[in-house]
Formats: C-alpha cells, structure tokens, sequence
C-alpha cells in the first residue's frame, strides 16, 4: 500500500506513552494485548493476508514457514524480517521463504493506525494464523505482546532449524531445544499440507540414493511421478507441492501420504519409521475413533507454544518502524 499518515492527534501520543508505561510491567504475551492500544490491529493485518492471498494464494505456506522459521532462529522476536548482507533471511534455509511484502504491508497500514504499537513479530504471528484460516484450516486465539528483536545472524540458523535430511532423533532434539515435544513435532511438520518445495531439495532421493537406484522409503509408483517431475540434472528450482493434490488445502492428507509412502522430503517421510511418532500420524487420521486426534485443534495448540518460544516482551527488544530495518536512535 502506499500513501500518507494523517492525524497523528493528541490521542495518539498519549497512546503510546499508555503503551510505554504498560511495556514496563508487561513480561508475557497475551490474548487481546492490543485490544486497547490498537484495536483493529487484529483486522488489519487479517485484512491484509487475505488481499494479498487473493493474488497469489503461495503466500500463505509462505507466511507459515516465515513464522516457524522466525521462532527456530533467536525465538519469535521478527528476525527473519530484517535485511542484511548476514541476516537470516540470507541463509540457505531461508532462501525460499516468501511473503515479506505481506508484512511489509500490514506494517505500514499499522504504522498509521497507531505508529509505534504493533510489533513486527506480532505481526508475523498473526498472519501466521489467518494463512491457516485461508486454506481452510481451523482459527486459534494468537496470544500477543511480543517486542522485536534487533539482532539477524544467517550463521544463527546453524543448528536450530530442522533440516529435510535430519534424522528424527535430530528432529527430537531441535524440537526440544525449544521446549516443544514429540506431539508438538509432528503437528508442526503437519503444516507441510500446504506449500511446495524445490526439486533440488528432495531429487537426491530420486537418483542413485542407493546402489540400486531411488531411495527404497518412497513408494515405487510415486518414485516414476516424481522423477517425471523433476528430470536429474534439469531445473532445480522447480516447485513441487508437499502434499500431492492437496497443496492448497489444510488438511490431514499430508499424513495419509506420509501412510503410502509418499512424503517428499526425506524427514517428513521418515516420521512413518518412528514407532511413537508414527501413533501420532495415525491418531490424526483416525480423528473419528476413540484415539483419534483433531489435528487442526492439536495445530492450534502447538503453534502457540511456539509461538512464544523465547519472546521479548516488556522492555527488551523494540517496536520497529519498518519491519526489515532495525530502529536508529
């Protein structure tokens, strides 16, 4: 969007100095943090997602991974968002990340709304959820107050994000590192029923993965698809969707996939081999049975723990200006 602020009243400066006094006594995040010092920050960046996703609906996967990429990195503190030769954004596993602008956009309507309230990070959230409610996933409440971060190192996601090829004891690890379980795992990587990734990414296990040929996890039958897809040697940067014929759809065939052997990255594919991790799986398709679990209300839940994986709130941190630069003063 483009365009001016106007009105920059009274009532704004005495909002602000409201919300500095309530920084110093807030220390956690919470539901409806801006319902008095920026009402329709909720609407607004709701609003945004949704015009944006009329254009092209790719930025709704995008926006999720930007969140989970963002609280993997230095907690959920909008990092991901700050340009940089170095910062995160530049980092291998940040290289297919999109909607930036989205924020971008949200940002600036915000800016004008109430400037200098709303946070980039809250604001990563937010969108975060109502991509989910775009493609037809189920709503959660997003607990708010966090502050943004003015630190962005590419050499800070050594380490901390989960890779395609890691192993699931890895996967274990990462997660836990974050003070998320093995249930919250699952649901998370869950969140690849909707999007794509790159031929580059996942053809290794197309092509001489072993001495005899594509790697023996994947369905034969799919393995003759996937090389029609992506020919060895071609284009790389070709997307493929995550979830076969159901790329734009939150849903639970991404695990039913993962059931036929069908996962297209190597980590997602081997969540069937685990023998807890794969009662999770089937829980989610069996939703109608006493075991049975709603993955969209498990969603819900586990993208709010992580969602508050190590935030500033309170004093720490800053409420960026624009979100891919960090405030000088």
């Amino acid at each position: 969007m483009e365009g001016n602020c106007f009105n920059q009243t009274v009532f704004l400066f005495t909002l602000l100095l409201a919300i500095a006094a309530s920084s110093v006594r807030g220390h956690s995040t919470r539901v409806g943090f801006y319902s008095s010092t920026c009402p329709r920050a909720e609407s607004i960046v709701k609003s945004t997602v949704k015009s944006h996703f009329k254009l092209d609906p790719t930025i709704a996967p995008g926006l999720l991974r930007m969140h989970f990429h963002d609280c993997f990195v230095r907690g959920c503190d909008a990092s991901i968002l700050i340009d940089g030769p170095n910062a995160e954004k530049t980092a291998p596993a940040s290289q297919f990340l999109k909607g930036y602008k989205v924020i971008d956009d949200a940002k600036f309507q915000l800016e004008c709304e109430c400037p200098g309230v709303v946070s980039c990070a809250d604001i990563l959230a937010l969108a975060a959820r109502d991509s989910v409610v775009l493609t037809k996933g189920t709503s959660w409440a997003v607990p708010t107050g966090r502050r943004d971060g003015t630190v962005s190192k590419a050499s800070d996601t050594d380490g901390n994000m989960p890779g395609f090829q890691d192993t699931v004891d890895v996967l274990k690890q990462k997660f836990a590192a974050k003070g998320l379980n093995t249930r919250d795992l699952v649901t998370l990587v869950g969140a690849h029923t909707i999007g794509t990734t790159a031929c580059e990414v996942f053809s290794y296990r197309l092509y001489n993965f072993t001495s005899t040929g594509a790697d023996p996890s994947i369905n034969p039958a799919f393995v003759s698809h996937l090389q029609a897809l992506c020919p060895q040697n071609r284009d790389g940067s070709r997307q493929i969707a995550l979830d076969t014929g159901s790329a734009d759809r939150f849903d639970t065939s991404f695990f039913a996939k993962l059931r036929e052997g069908k996962g297209i990255l190597e980590s997602d594919q081997r969540l069937w081999t685990d023998v807890l991790i794969k009662t999770f799986v089937q829980r989610f398709l069996e939703v109608r049975g006493s075991l049975g679990l709603s993955f969209n209300v498990e969603f819900g839940k586990s993208m709010v723990k992580m969602s508050n994986i190590e935030v500033k709130t309170g004093t720490m941190g800053e409420i960026r200006k624009v979100c891919s630069k960090v405030n000088e003063y």
